[in-house]
Formats: C-alpha cells, structure tokens, sequence
C-alpha cells in the first residue's frame, strides 16, 4: 500500500488483484455519481428499516444536499475507486459532544456505501482509514457510525475496525 497526497488530502492506493484501489476527496464532477450511488444505498437501507430515508437519509433534493457536503468545510466526502471508476462513498464530519466534554468533538461517519459487485475488496476499509485519520488530524479521538437494527454486515465491519455499540435508538409511531 501506498500512500500520497491529492492537494492537501491524503489519497489511499493499494494494489489488489491488479487493481487500483483509490480514495480520494468528491469534487463536484463526482455528483452524478454520488447521486446514484446514493439512490443504491437508500434502496438497500429502505429494505431493513422505512423510515431510514426521512429519518437517517439525506435531505431532498439529494444532488443539492451532496453538492453542500462537498463543498462544506465541515463535511467529508469520499469517493472510492477501483481503478478510476467510482464504486463507494463515505461522508463524516465532527460533531461537539456535550458542554462538559470541554470542547471535544467526536468524528462521525454519516455514511458508507460500497457497491454489491465491489464489497469485500477493501474499498470500505481504506475509505474508513483515510476519513478516520482526517477526522483524527481535525482533533478527533472518538468517533461514531450509525448502524441500523439488524444490518448485520455494516455492524460486523464497524466491529472489525474496532467500534462497538454505545446506543440503539428506539422508535414508535402513534397507534
């Protein structure tokens, strides 16, 4: 694996199979294709939970919510290539915990998604790596990845990055 830098941001290489694995901050030219592969994760997360696209979604209109990210300084966008051609995304931001934390921020990870035909290559991984250390650079030391109930697969990759639950949400709608 090796490691250089695009601008001031840290790109992640690393040879598998062949191929080129590459991690690299969104630009705007990217919107197409965050936009789609966007659409593909709220059909994923629409099939364990309906209300994740109200609740734990982007805002409508999508393009417009990810053009803002991108080009906040307070968001991170990821886009993860296998050579060249965009197969996963990761957005994270710090977000101040509570007054007495005196200050801390902790990192999060709003969203990863890794296309069907590309999971289990390392493409989730390395974005991980290179949103984690930015997010450490920035200050953080902890850090946070909402997983839904019963997404076995993102909860079993978070655990073996090293995180663990501190919290479920609990929901009910009126009777």
């Amino acid at each position: 694996m090796a490691r250089d830098t695009l601008g001031s941001v840290p790109a992640f290489r690393s040879t598998t199979l062949a191929r080129v694995i590459t991690v690299r901050r969104a630009k705007p030219t990217d919107l197409p294709e965050l936009v789609r592969m966007y659409r593909r994760l709220e059909q994923e997360m629409v099939e364990l939970h309906g209300m994740w696209p109200v609740a734990d979604g982007l805002d409508e209109p999508i393009e417009e919510s990810l053009r803002a990210r991108v080009d906040s300084a307070g968001h991170h966008v990821y886009l993860g290539t296998i050579d060249e051609v965009p197969f996963g995304f990761l957005i994270s931001r710090l977000r101040p915990l509570l007054a007495q934390a005196g200050g801390e921020e902790v990192g999060v990870i709003d969203l990863i998604f890794t296309e069907l035909e590309a999971r289990e290559v390392g493409i989730a991984e390395a974005m991980l790596d290179v949103a984690l250390a930015d997010l450490f650079a920035l200050g953080a030391e902890r850090f946070d990845a909402p997983v839904l109930p019963g997404h076995r697969l993102a909860k079993n990759f978070f655990e073996r990055s090293g995180f663990s639950a501190r919290s479920i949400i609990m929901h009910r709608r009126k009777r």
